[in-house]
């Protein structure tokens, strides 16, 4: 529903590096001691690899693919305990659809994590199961995250991790979890100290966008309609302008599971057009119409975005399997 602070881009893909450079090392350790160029060797590669990764985020950007590819299976080569090039290797075999390599690379960047980073990590992790719509796997990860967050008092963290993973589980068809865990994110974010009333707005304008989606899964499509009323009503007192863009989507997601096909293609076609979920909404919308040329084509959209966080890891594979498949197939009652 919101920018996620933790949201992470990547267009790449690399293998697993084994571990032949930590093997080489103890080698030399065992057979001799280390000399000053020895001892110096280490921190040199670190440096080298850092800016490797430097170099590989940028090409990757740059929507450079193969280019970034290359950099990063250089960044590991050079230094397998690199936490950078390891989360982004991850991330980049996720997006091909390799989840159980992609997540030896993600385990090995949890492990390398500092304390600050391992939030990051997890959440990473957490959206890697989200791919395959695993939210057993997916909630361990999350409710760690959230647990240091919370002690931490970072309570607008907190908030913004556990409607993640109510997310997660809204789009996996666990209504009852989501609906616990967006209420979770509610009054975490209720916690915040000082809150100004275009704060206290804010969070009840999500706490009702979730519990519009909610009901609309679950059919109960007038009530949905309440919860989106409610909606329009606090964006309209103007004290969350921000907020506003987020409206067509919700109004687009009741819209296609009332069944009301014209208004989400409407409402759908004004919300973000570089969300993965949205095209994903649209696909879908387009095929339950007979239109597989325009569901064709919105498909293809969400394989060219490659962003990892939950919108991307519900709307790709489907998008990959449906482009797989001789034409499009009438589409699935749900993501």
């Amino acid at each position: 529903m919101r920018p996620n602070s933790s949201r992470v881009v990547l267009i790449a893909a690399i293998f697993f590096v084994s571990g032949a450079v930590v093997s080489f090392a103890a080698a030399q350790t065992n057979s001799k001691p280390a000399t000053p160029q020895a001892q110096s060797a280490a921190p040199a590669k670190t440096s080298d690899a850092d800016e490797l990764v430097k170099q590989g985020k940028t090409l990757a950007d740059d929507g450079k693919e193969d280019e970034a590819l290359a950099i990063f299976q250089r960044a590991l080569q050079l230094d397998s305990d690199n936490y950078q090039a390891q989360l982004f290797t991850g991330i980049g075999l996720d997006l091909e659809g390799n989840y159980q390599d992609a997540r030896q690379h993600l385990a090995m960047a949890i492990k390398l994590a500092s304390e600050q980073q391992t939030v990051q990590s997890l959440r990473v992790m957490a959206v890697s199961y989200a791919f395959e719509r695993n939210t057993d796997k997916a909630s361990e990860y999350e409710r760690r995250a959230f647990d240091q967050q919370y002690n931490w008092k970072h309570y607008a963290d907190a908030a913004g991790t556990a409607d993640e993973l109510a997310r997660i589980y809204l789009e996996s068809g666990d209504f009852d979890n989501a609906f616990q865990w967006y209420q979770t994110g509610h009054l975490t974010g209720l916690k915040i100290p000082n809150l100004t009333p275009a704060q206290k707005d804010l969070w009840e304008f999500r706490w009702e966008a979730a519990q519009a989606r909610i009901a609309a899964r679950r059919g109960k499509f007038d009530q949905a309609k309440q919860h989106l009323a409610a909606c329009k009503a606090l964006i309209d007192k103007g004290d969350n302008p921000d907020q506003a863009v987020f409206y067509p989507y919700l109004a687009g997601y009741v819209a296609f599971y009332s069944g009301d096909y014209s208004t989400a293609i409407k409402q759908l076609e004004m919300a973000n057009q570089k969300d993965a979920f949205v095209l994903c909404l649209l696909a879908q919308t387009y095929e339950k119409l007979g239109d597989t040329a325009h569901a064709k084509d919105y498909y293809q959209q969400v394989m060219a975005i490659n962003t990892h966080n939950p919108s991307t890891a519900f709307a790709r594979p489907l998008a990959r399997q449906k482009l797989a498949q001789p034409g499009t197939a009438p589409a699935s009652s749900g993501q």
